[in-house]
């Protein structure tokens, strides 16, 4: 297997909730970076997973959590209050992507010190550049303003992030190009959800891995001008977006969601 396995969709209840998760086993012969709590760095890794959690998660136990919900071994554990099963995928050339997209509290990366993150419906498929407005939080894709919540003990709890993206690419990269390709990533999300009509870097607490082989001649570069680099932004820019304007979508005919 020289690509994107297909994912296992399965489902568990916590806090009272029917929550999916989505699982790829990728198997030997993988290497993968990533910025997940649990598997993240760059390493071997076998398996991704995706886990939905509840809105308003606040265990202060992620890594233990996500690895419970694993298969055992090394592997990626992401978590999210989006619906995982909504999931877009895109290929390109051989680069594939796969994301999970809530936009319930969006968020520009460089926001002024203690503002917090306002929950807002979509803007207008005009939209650009302007900046966010006050509206409504999302009662299930909305885990609360700022990086993380406060607990009553006074600790802070990781914030499950809600725009996740897994890609995989059948060559290998050396390390420096796998920093780079990260970069391409987060910069094709960013230019979807500006041309879906969010105005908005993300969310404050997204999660992205990358997945190359772990053999054979690695690629030198990952930025969106080398030939594999090109492919990862447009299949993450197509899979972010059709993810993006899919929840504008389900946001207009229930803005519960």
């Amino acid at each position: 297997m020289t690509g994107l396995p297909r994912p296992s969709l399965t489902y568990r209840t916590e806090d009272g909730l029917r929550l999916g998760a989505l699982l790829w086993r990728f198997g030997p012969g993988w290497r993968m970076i990533s910025s997940a709590m649990l598997g993240g760095g760059v390493g071997r890794r076998e398996w991704v997973l995706n886990a939905q959690v509840a809105a308003g998660y606040a265990r202060m136990d992620p890594v233990e959590h996500m690895d419970a919900l694993g298969p055992g071994g090394p592997g990626v554990g992401m978590m999210t209050a989006a619906v995982v099963e909504r999931y877009a995928a895109a290929e390109d050339g051989g680069a594939e992507a796969v994301a999970t997209v809530g936009l319930g509290v969006p968020t520009w990366a460089a926001a002024p010190e203690g503002v917090p993150d306002p929950g807002l419906p979509a803007a207008p498929e005009s939209a650009r550049e302007t900046a966010p407005e006050s509206g409504a939080e999302s009662a299930r894709e909305t885990v609360g303003a700022g990086d993380a919540g406060v607990l009553e003990t006074g600790g802070r709890a990781p914030r499950p992030g809600t725009i996740n993206i897994l890609v995989a690419v059948p060559v290998a990269f050396s390390d420096p190009a796998l920093v780079n390709a990260v970069m391409t990533v987060t910069e094709a999300k960013t230019q979807a959800l500006l041309e879906a009509g969010f105005p908005c870097t993300g969310t404050a607490s997204d999660a992205v891995c990358v997945a190359v082989r772990e053999d054979g001649p690695a690629e030198a570069f990952g930025g969106p001008r080398s030939v594999w680099g090109a492919r990862i932004a447009r299949a993450v820019h197509r899979a972010v977006l059709d993810g993006a304007r899919d929840w504008r979508t389900r946001r207009e005919h229930s803005p519960l969601l």
